[in-house]
């Protein structure tokens, strides 16, 4: 099948990715968009583990006040060069991390940050209501490692689903932004305040 022009510009619209790798991509599949979004999708993905090593501090400071100031987030988004960090795409990122931090109110950035202390206790937590259900020790142990899994997801941001789209991890919305902007992406920190709130 012959590459129009309409359809390059198409999946450019679709996946964010330059002219030449969109007719690259479809020449490749045939002009199957499907195909050649998804591998277009897989190379961003791969680009933005190569990236990951990379410095970035360059950036923004978001700051979202829910309505009526009842709660306000700061999140701090961090790229390579200050030309990313005016472009549309990130600004529109950082401003959906703060929401979400608004809504889904995550402790920690990453599954790192999180202290040994917090995930020793509260694996043996799981690993005692697993027993004390009825399991074995030894199935306790892999229930206590699933709910672990759930802790992070419930109290990570990156780990999280994202809000607009519980698809989507919050990881993997940067990921996609990684693969958009050509740059390394980095949420550096946040705070999170709600009124009457103890810290």
């Amino acid at each position: 099948m012959a590459v129009t022009a309409e359809m390059v510009k198409q999946l450019r619209e679709q996946t964010g990715a330059g002219m030449m790798d969109s007719k690259k991509a479809l020449e490749q599949f045939n002009g199957d968009m499907e195909k050649a979004a998804a591998w277009l999708k897989e190379k961003g993905l791969a680009t933005a583990a190569k990236k990951a090593t990379r410095a970035a501090k360059e950036g923004v400071i978001e700051v979202y006040s829910h309505t009526g100031s009842r709660m306000a987030v700061m999140v701090e988004v961090n790229c390579e060069t200050d030309f990313v960090a005016r472009m549309p795409e990130f600004r529109q990122l950082a401003h959906d991390l703060a929401l979400h931090i608004a809504s889904a109110a995550p402790v920690y950035v990453t599954r790192e940050e999180v202290p040994a202390d917090v995930i020793a206790a509260q694996t043996a937590k799981y690993k005692e209501d697993a027993i004390a259900e009825g399991k074995k020790p030894d199935i306790a142990e892999r229930i206590a490692a699933g709910r672990l899994e759930k802790f992070y997801e419930e109290h990570v941001l990156l780990e999280q689903p994202f809000v607009k789209d519980d698809k989507l991890k919050v990881k993997d919305l940067i990921n996609d932004a990684i693969a958009r902007c050509g740059e390394n992406i980095v949420v550096r920190r946040f705070v999170r305040y709600q009124l009457g709130e103890e810290s």
